[in-house]
């Protein structure tokens, strides 16, 4: 049986949408600070404020949020080819098709711009769990559940030694072009291996959450939804506050046991953070109006791996050595203005782009590459 075509824009529901908009905000305000060498360049007060912020609400809970979206887009998916008719095998061969152009196209972002990359992640674990897409949902939460322990253990491990030094990519950069597209093959493989298990929990979950159509329908889910955003996005905020109060020399842990309690506060409610986010854009969306903010970055959302890519492209001509080189310059506060004008230029571009009728370069490849007639 032949695969449909994707979903018209016109057709798409306006939550997701928003959701995947407002992420890419997060992950700039995640990613900038990680490309300069001294996060204490500039005003004090500035550099402390972002480096809370970024704590607190950026890292390790704009990728959940991320995660949790993808999952979602999963099950809209085969929840779309399904009502058009399909059987099974045919959307296990496209979502295979998917996740391989997706481990291509990661691990062309990881060798020609920054090794900073999920989207190869995805491809891997789709390729590895296409299977789970359709299970019971008791396999689905089971299996979300199980493996949320050694992701969160393996977060906490990385933000531990963050906590010793902030992880900065600047140190790491190479001073020529050449000897940049080498630098992360090596490492690629394992590292992307790796960090599929951080990706399965979430991913799960907004696998269950499209079969509901919680994001999709969210008038019909609004007291679940409001229960989600305040005891998610509050537990999150408890949990995380004393990570972040570290990250600004507010207080310094006295052993190892608390260095490490206090990383797995702050990941394993990232988690549950940024599935209360994609619940608070829900709740927006049922009473967002189409206006042209909304349309703007509705329009963000439906081309969000267009300008994921997008923001890898600027962090090389800013930062790298072989570029602007502008890794010695600016501080915490500064990334953070830059991340905030990158995700303004974004919406602008996204919106010149709907109303061009363009979905977006790296949507349009996508589409081509995965829906093609199945033999």
């Amino acid at each position: 049986m032949t695969i449909t075509a994707p979903t018209s824009l016109t057709a798409r529901s306006l939550a997701p949408d928003l959701a995947r908009g407002f992420m890419l905000l997060l992950i700039a305000l995640a990613h900038a600070p990680a490309f300069v060498s001294d996060w204490d360049l500039g005003p004090a007060a500035l550099n402390t404020a972002a480096k809370f912020v970024k704590s607190l609400l950026a890292d390790n809970q704009a990728r959940s949020m991320f995660v949790f979206l993808f999952g979602y887009g999963l099950g809209q998916l085969a929840h779309r080819q399904q009502v058009r008719g399909g059987d099974w095998t045919s959307i296990r061969k496209l979502l295979r098709r998917r996740a391989f152009w997706l481990i291509v196209i990661g691990f062309a972002n990881t060798v020609l711009l920054v090794p900073i990359d999920i989207i190869a992640v995805y491809g891997l674990t789709l390729l590895v769990l296409a299977p789970l897409v359709r299970a019971r949902e008791s396999v689905l939460w089971w299996t979300s559940g199980l493996t949320l322990i050694p992701a969160t253990l393996l977060l906490a491990w990385q933000s531990v030694v963050a906590q010793a030094k902030p992880v900065t990519m600047a140190e790491y950069m190479e001073p020529t072009f050449g000897a940049h597209l080498v630098a992360s093959i090596p490492t690629w493989p394992v590292e992307t291996a790796i960090s599929t298990i951080m990706v399965v929990p979430g991913m799960l979950v907004g696998i269950l959450a499209a079969r509901r159509r919680i994001l999709d329908e969210p008038e019909r889910h609004t007291p679940l939804l409001r229960r989600i955003a305040v005891i998610f996005i509050g537990g999150s905020v408890i949990g995380r506050l004393p990570a972040a109060l570290l990250a600004v020399g507010a207080w310094t842990p006295s052993s190892a046991p608390i260095s490490w309690t206090v990383a797995i506060a702050h990941d394993l409610t990232g988690y549950t953070g940024g599935i209360g986010m994609a619940a608070a854009v829900g709740l927006v969306a049922i009473r967002a109006r189409r206006g042209r903010l909304t349309t703007a970055l509705s329009a963000l959302g439906q081309r969000s791996l267009t300008f994921y890519l997008f923001q890898s492209v600027v962090w090389v001509v800013l930062f790298y050595p072989f570029t602007l080189n502008l890794r010695d310059d600016m501080g915490c506060a500064a990334t953070f203005a830059i991340a905030i004008g990158i995700w303004l230029v974004s919406i602008l571009l996204a919106e010149w782009m709907r109303v061009a009728g363009y979905r977006g370069p790296a949507e349009v490849l996508m589409r081509r590459l995965s829906y093609r007639t199945a033999e």
